[in-house]
């Protein structure tokens, strides 16, 4: 009798000869044509959890199954080694960020190998190894050479919580910190950019050829934020100043009557009377506390979300002055800072107008019988002049830009909401931005031959949670590249977004000292065939790994006709439990090893791949043991169905049929890995193996189940090929079904009469109405019920189903 099967024996026994034989293990020069799969790698906060065990185990099914179609799967695995959490330890408990994050790399390595993922761990990179922070500071200074990168002062996101600058998408809805949620406030410092606005339309146009989720696009596609319209000068009574202002509708400029400028906006004192200076000032102050999420939010009292500033812009349509204000609702980052407002045509202006008793004026007639206030829609321009009767807004928007172009006041103008990305950390546990200033040169780059620029290890961490860079004589003082005088070093680090901008590129040649990557070992394996994340990277690291990808192409580090780095993207659920995602942070996690210990990773696996389908959430409940146990069951069935087919089964009565059932199984279960149906695609194979446990199981029949199943179970189908066959089953061939044995050569027809079966008949899958008719109505019970009558109606489904009225 074949002994039980025991899986941490035979999970254990597989893991390590993977690694030992480096069977997933490929070179740059496999003659096997390339295919790269990856999964975002992680932050390494300890041992894995279950979201973890969710994105590797679909990541790790893909290298197999691709392998077994017989490409050379490139699969890396890395740590984004940088960030906040290692820093608050050591602040904490004085534990340095660099031996508190090495210590956590060895836990979570060791989940992800117990649960079977195999990895080429020889490309293993960790974003704060010194040359990867080489690699990084050289792109970085690549990208400042070309322009991509540069310093301005500007009003920043100032987490009071982390001590440092967010950008724009760090910061949630509400305003507050992602990470820490501390309300964030505005603070004006000096920063490093990337110029991210420089690719927006490119970022825009090629969303259209990425094998992604439309909703991911479609984020991206709204925070880039296209907009077309037309921007134009307006003179400000009284002063040799001009507004420029920027709208979406230039058609409907006769109606404006009134101009709103941001706060920050520079003409905002400059225009401001003696009597409103005051009011002004206060409101900016005001202001400059909110975020933008607060600022652009419809609530809260127009009352308050405003101030005159006692100035007149004369609008250039009729010559007529209008009143300007300020309102908190204008962004600085956005356009030119200052709008026309139409209150006929907008409801927020209309809101404004009414909450400052300010006149409207429509040019567009709406519809008879109209009750709205602001009306957007399409109708004949009105009080317009030159454009009245103009039904098309096309059309009218075309003249009103014509115009403005004809008398030399404005042009038809793109903006978007894009702005540039803002890099500077003011932390430690980050990559030091490579730049020293010196009171002579100012900001100078520290030259390619000194990098990396690493920061020291014996700092103190103030409770404040400064950056102890900002104190460290020996960090700070140095000399200027250029002149040799005193200078000092940038003490800011970099966004840790900036690490997995380009990770994915490195993977591809981990061992280059001499360049970030070499161009040709990239050609070979980009763009990542496969990438796997969570949707909360929609819009953070895909935007920033996309614009990185085409940056680096044109400083000459990428190769030029890598334009996109990810072809294909799977966003895979969340595992929940009590209706919040499950997270460190949020302390409901539940952690792999008991199962792992218990039921074994392929029983997990099973579990992840079976209990829906992988783009949905999961909500992790006390039925899940259930399930898994399920799992076990059946991969304990399939042991047996192996080991001893003559014990578990009866000897087939009808080979042929189970030869036929293995040929569909391959096809259906094909198409469903293909799919990513991967929860269907384990029922069929459930489905399967009762059948054989049914109708006895032939030498192939088991071996087809077996190699369909081994990248969802890879250590025990591994374990039952070597015993069966006395090689390895991850370096077999995915099956072919043969298409001449996938019909059915019979199909049984349930015959009813007034809605009762009343027979059974064994019919070819491919009759034909007429005759499954005549079969049905021929049979000896349907005769006998109708005794001689004709039928009154008669309903045909072939070849499942006939129904008899009589």
């Amino acid at each position: 009798m074949v002994e039980p099967y025991d899986a941490q024996a035979v999970e254990r026994k597989w893991q390590q000869r993977w690694e030992s034989e480096g069977t997933y293990e490929v070179d740059n020069d496999d003659p096997r044509p390339p295919y790269y799969v990856l999964c975002m790698y992680p932050y390494p906060s300890g041992p894995a959890h279950m979201g973890h065990v969710r994105n590797y185990t679909f990541g790790d099914l893909i290298v197999r199954h691709r392998t077994m179609h017989g490409h050379a799967v490139l699969s890396p695995f890395g740590f984004d080694s940088f960030g906040l959490p290692a820093e608050n330890a050591a602040i904490k408990t004085g534990v340095h960020p660099r031996v508190f994050t090495e210590e956590r790399i060895p836990e979570l390595t060791d989940s992800v190998k117990r649960m079977g993922a195999v990895y080429d761990w020889r490309r293993e990179v960790r974003s704060h190894d010194p040359e990867y922070m080489r690699a990084t500071q050289t792109i970085f200074l690549r990208l400042w050479e070309a322009g991509l990168a540069y310093r301005a002062k500007a009003p920043v996101n100032w987490c009071p919580g982390c001590h440092t600058v967010l950008a724009n998408e760090q910061v949630r809805a509400d305003g507050t910190c992602d990470r820490s949620g501390d309300v964030v406030q505005k603070r004006d410092l000096e920063q490093w950019f990337f110029k991210i606005t420089a690719y927006a339309q490119e970022l825009l146009d090629d969303l259209d050829g990425l094998e992604w989720p439309e909703r991911v696009k479609v984020m991206q596609r709204n925070w880039i934020g296209r907009s077309e319209g037309a921007e134009f000068e307006m003179a400000v009574e009284g002063t040799e100043h001009r507004l420029r202002v920027f709208t979406t509708r230039p058609d409907t400029s006769f109606g404006m009557t009134y101009a709103v400028i941001a706060p920050e906006h520079p003409l905002a004192l400059e225009i401001t009377t003696p009597e409103q200076r005051a009011a002004v000032e206060d409101f900016v102050a005001q202001v400059r506390m909110a975020s933008d999420v607060e600022r652009l939010s419809s609530e809260g009292p127009l009352e308050k979300r405003g101030v005159f500033t006692g100035a007149h812009a004369v609008n250039p349509f009729n010559g007529k002055p209008v009143p300007v204000y300020l309102a908190d609702y204008v962004l600085m980052t956005y356009g030119t800072g200052a709008i026309m407002a139409v209150p006929a045509e907008d409801q927020r202006d209309w809101d404004f107008a009414k909450a400052y008793g300010l006149p409207v004026v429509r040019t567009v007639q709406p519809p008879e019988g109209w009750q709205g206030e602001a009306y957007p829609g399409e109708g004949p321009r009105i009080n317009s002049e030159w454009l009245d009767g103009i039904v098309d807004t096309g059309e009218a928007k075309a003249k009103a830009v014509e115009w403005l172009e004809a008398e030399g006041i404005g042009e038809r103008k793109v903006n978007y909401r894009l702005r540039d990305w803002l890099l500077s950390r003011q932390r430690f546990w980050g990559c030091p931005i490579p730049v020293v200033n010196c009171p002579d040169h100012g900001a100078v780059p520290v030259p390619e031959s000194q990098l990396p620029v690493v920061a020291p290890d014996d700092v103190e961490f103030r409770p404040t949670g400064e950056s102890p860079l900002r104190f460290h004589e020996g960090f700070l003082r140095t000399t200027c590249p250029i002149c040799g005088g005193p200078a000092e070093r940038e003490t800011d680090t970099m966004d840790t977004f900036v690490d997995s901008s380009w990770y994915f590129l490195r993977f591809c040649d981990p061992q280059n000292r001499l360049l970030p990557f070499s161009q040709e070992a990239v050609e070979r394996w980009m763009p990542v065939d496969q990438y796997i994340g969570g949707i909360e990277h929609a819009i953070l690291h895909l935007m920033y790994a996309r614009f990185f990808t085409k940056a680096l192409a044109d400083v000459g580090l990428g190769p030029p006709s890598l334009r996109e780095p990810f072809r294909r993207l799977f966003t895979q659920g969340m595992i929940r439990m009590d209706g919040t995602k499950m997270s460190k942070s949020r302390g409901n996690l539940v952690g792999p090893g008991r199962y792992l210990d218990t039921t074994g990773a392929d029983a997990l696996r099973l579990f992840h791949l079976f209990v829906g389908p992988p783009a949905d959430d999961v909500d992790w409940s006390d039925q899940s043991d259930e399930v898994i146990e399920g799992c076990a069951r059946f991969l304990r069935r399939v042991w047996r169905l192996a080991l001893e087919p003559e014990q578990a089964a009866p000897p087939p009565a009808e080979p042929d049929n189970v030869e036929r059932a293995s040929h569909r199984v391959i096809a259906r279960v094909s198409d469903e890995y293909e799919r990513w149906s991967y929860n269907t695609a384990v029922a069929s194979l459930m489905e399967f193996t009762n059948l054989l446990y049914k109708e006895g199981a032939t030498d192939f029949a088991v071996d087809t189940l077996l190699l369909l199943l081994a990248p969802m179970a890879p250590h025990i189908t591994a374990e039952l090929w070597e015993r069966r066959h006395g090689a390895h089953i991850h370096a077999q061939r995915w099956p072919t079904a043969d298409p001449t044995k996938l019909t059915l050569e019979s199909t049984t027809m349930v015959v009813q009469v007034n809605g009762k079966v009343r027979d059974r008949l064994e019919v070819a899958p491919t009759i034909v109405a007429e005759e499954a008719e005549r079969l049905a109505l021929a049979s000896p019970r349907v005769q006998e019920l109708l005794a001689g009558a004709p039928p009154r109606k008669v309903v045909v489904r072939p070849p499942k189903l006939v129904n008899i009225v009589h």
